[in-house]
């Protein structure tokens, strides 16, 4: 267990085991239990499970103590064991369990598990979460992306987290020194602040302690700095000047700190943050980069899960205003924590509430204090893989001055515990989509052309819409203006222009609209031929109106709407099979179904049509009696004409 679950409060219940032989050594796995030790607690509950005793109490204690030092597979056996009893649990078990499984990319039975603790807390945000977005995996993975994570020289089989660039330094966390104490909660050393230098090949190396007066002999983590350099803030346990101070039930929590810069290159002037507490952690630090606010996670009053996100104004002078809780767009009841904010204003951070690939995945919100500061809408996206993974991953941090990126992950093939991995940030590409209308009769267009121009005029792409009228251009470059025009036959040219945002990963939407050319029709014009219309086929031996004549018969409408002393002959056709009476009495048919159409889904005043059936007698080609035709010839006789009869 690493210092991202320090923030969690976990609550000690009285086991009550009595009569058994094993007491003495249940007794002292329940003090190391309170006192969080849970290495020796697993290792004491396992002997005593071992030795055949079994009871929901010690399934829970075992499957807490390997969750809570993050031994998911583990902690799943155990819960699972658990559930098997079928006895009644506290429905944050079930939450573990569903987290556990998750580990193992069990992702069909953890939402077995999710929908349990869902009906037991309908109310709580984390089961909302999950029951508005039961498509999370195939969410995640329309976000995901295709590039490359490297897992950096610099970690070791123990704890390396964090990043922050400071002038020509990398700055991180690691319990790598052996010589100092060892924390109870996982024994491993206290994490210390280190940092490391880029060397001529791109790698990081000559990695040293950051700071001596920075780093005691307890946890020390997660920097950021002002702009300017000069003001770093950093978490700590609450453990400042050599005084070490706990909460009412004996943890030391973590605190937040400030230090200065001095001439020599050292950081001194150390100071609490004035709203730290000995009952309540405040930790990870991150400051925007203007220098004018820090967010940070804590679980202090007025927070909804075991850690939240919260802010706080910096003063002049490097002190902080009040702190302000970020609120439930952000926050769930389990653990929100390690904000980050980059120089667009984007925030990530690290989540285990809300839906995701298994324990903390990196959660971003773009144009986060943009959208903060106007009051709008907040909208968490999970950051998709390659970032996220079935295990933690958490402490996300980039530059995007020099396109360099860091995340941490305990997911398999890392070096230890917990390792850094760096990326290259890719390219800000942005796609674009839209569907083709026509302007006044909101039809769809098939067969428009729709070309993509850059700035200066040259052409990008281009593609012909299909059926459903649907185009789209693939990577586009962020921050950059498009000009979009649509051709088709019959219909004016329209253009549309579009400037793309500073947000990679982004789906733009421009539906285009363009207007049929006006035709100049006169008494006897036949409409079908002046607007282009489709033939208004019809099946063998059939007079019903087919879905695709509709799409016709709209146009045929819509010309008589503008054009209201309109009237019109409808001349409906068969093709030469079966008899001449036959034929006519099937045109007839179908005339009586076009103008009733018209009339009745149109509008149209009876008066304005006429129409005859014609039966066999006008072929448009050879396809008369006896012809050896195929049935899209014979088809292509099957059809109605518009004659204009009067203006």
């Amino acid at each position: 267990m690493k210092l991202r679950t320090y923030l969690i409060l976990v609550s000690i219940l009285a086991l009550g085991w009595n009569g058994y032989s094993q007491k003495g050594n249940i007794n002292k796995a329940l003090k190391d239990y309170d006192k969080f030790s849970y290495i020796k607690t697993s290792d004491i509950l396992l002997d005593v499970a071992e030795r055949g005793y079994e009871s929901a109490d010690l399934f829970e204690k075992l499957g807490n103590a390997f969750y809570f030092n993050n031994k998911m597979d583990e902690a799943a056996g155990w819960y699972g064991r658990l559930m098997d009893m079928d006895r009644p649990v506290d429905p944050e078990l079930y939450y573990r369990y569903a987290q556990t499984l998750k580990f193992s990319e069990q992702y069909e039975e953890s939402d077995k598990w999710m929908e349990r603790f869902a009906d037991a807390r309908s109310e709580e945000l984390r089961a909302r979460g999950f029951l508005s977005k039961r498509d999370y995996l195939e969410s995640i993975e329309g976000l995901s992306e295709t590039f490359p994570v490297t897992n950096l020289d610099i970690n070791t089989e123990w704890s390396d987290f964090g990043a922050n660039q400071y002038m020509d330094k990398f700055i991180f966390a690691s319990s790598r020194d052996t010589k100092e104490k060892t924390y109870n909660w996982n024994e491993q050393p206290f994490l210390e602040l280190y940092s490391a230098t880029k060397q001529e090949d791109g790698s990081l190396g000559n990695v040293e302690k950051f700071d001596d007066n920075i780093n005691t002999k307890f946890h020390e983590s997660s920097v950021s700095f002002w702009p300017t350099d000069d003001v770093v803030y950093f978490t700590r346990n609450n453990y400042y000047k050599r005084n070490l101070r706990r909460d009412d039930d004996g943890v030391n929590r973590l605190h937040m700190y400030l230090a200065r810069l001095q001439p020599d290159g050292s950081w001194a002037e150390i100071e609490p943050i004035h709203f730290n507490s000995e009952q309540y952690s405040v930790a990870h630090p991150t400051v925007n980069v203007y220098g004018t606010r820090v967010y940070f996670a804590s679980d202090m009053p007025g927070t909804i899960g075991q850690a939240d996100l919260f802010m706080a104004d910096i003063n002049d002078d490097g002190t902080l205003g009040e702190p302000v809780h970020l609120g439930a767009a952000l926050n769930t009841e389990g653990q929100e924590s390690f904000p980050y904010v980059n120089s667009k204003g984007d925030l990530y951070y690290a989540s285990n509430g809300l839906p995701g690939l298994g324990g903390l995945d990196v959660f971003m919100v773009r144009d986060f204090e943009k959208k903060l500061d106007n009051h709008e809408q907040l909208i968490v996206e999970n950051a998709g893989k390659p970032i996220n993974s079935e295990k933690d991953d958490f402490a996300y941090y980039e530059n995007l001055g020099t396109k360099e990126g860091f995340f941490t992950s305990n997911r398999d093939g890392g070096k230890g515990d917990d390792d850094i991995y760096f990326f290259n940030v890719p390219d800000c590409l942005q796609d674009l989509e839209g569907i083709v209308f026509d302007e006044k009769t909101r039809e769809l267009i098939p067969g428009a052309k729709v070309r993509l121009f850059d700035q200066t005029g040259q052409e990008v792409s281009e593609m012909v819409v299909g059926d459903d009228a649907k185009y789209s251009f693939k990577d586009l470059n962020c921050d950059k203006e498009y000009l979009v025009r649509v051709e088709k036959d019959s219909y004016s040219t329209d253009e549309d222009r579009i400037a793309t945002t500073d947000n990679r990963k982004l789906t733009l939407n421009l539906d285009l609209e363009i207007t049929r050319d006006e035709v100049a029709v006169t008494e006897g014009t036949n409409l079908r031929e002046a607007l282009d219309l489709n033939p208004i086929y019809f099946d063998l031996d059939k007079w019903n109106i087919r879905p695709d004549a509709e799409v016709e018969l709209q146009k045929v409408i819509a010309v008589l709407n503008q054009y209201p002393d309109m009237t019109i002959d409808v001349q409906s056709h068969t093709d030469s099979r079966a008899t001449n009476s036959y034929n006519e009495a099937l045109s007839r048919r179908r005339n009586n179904s076009t103008i009733r159409y018209i009339i009745e889904v149109g509008g149209i005043d009876p008066k304005r049509l006429s129409g005859r059936g014609y039966g066999e007698s006008s072929l448009t080609n050879d396809c008369g009696d006896g012809a050896n035709c195929s049935e899209e010839e014979h088809q292509l006789n099957r059809r109605s004409d518009f004659i204009i009869i009067e203006m």
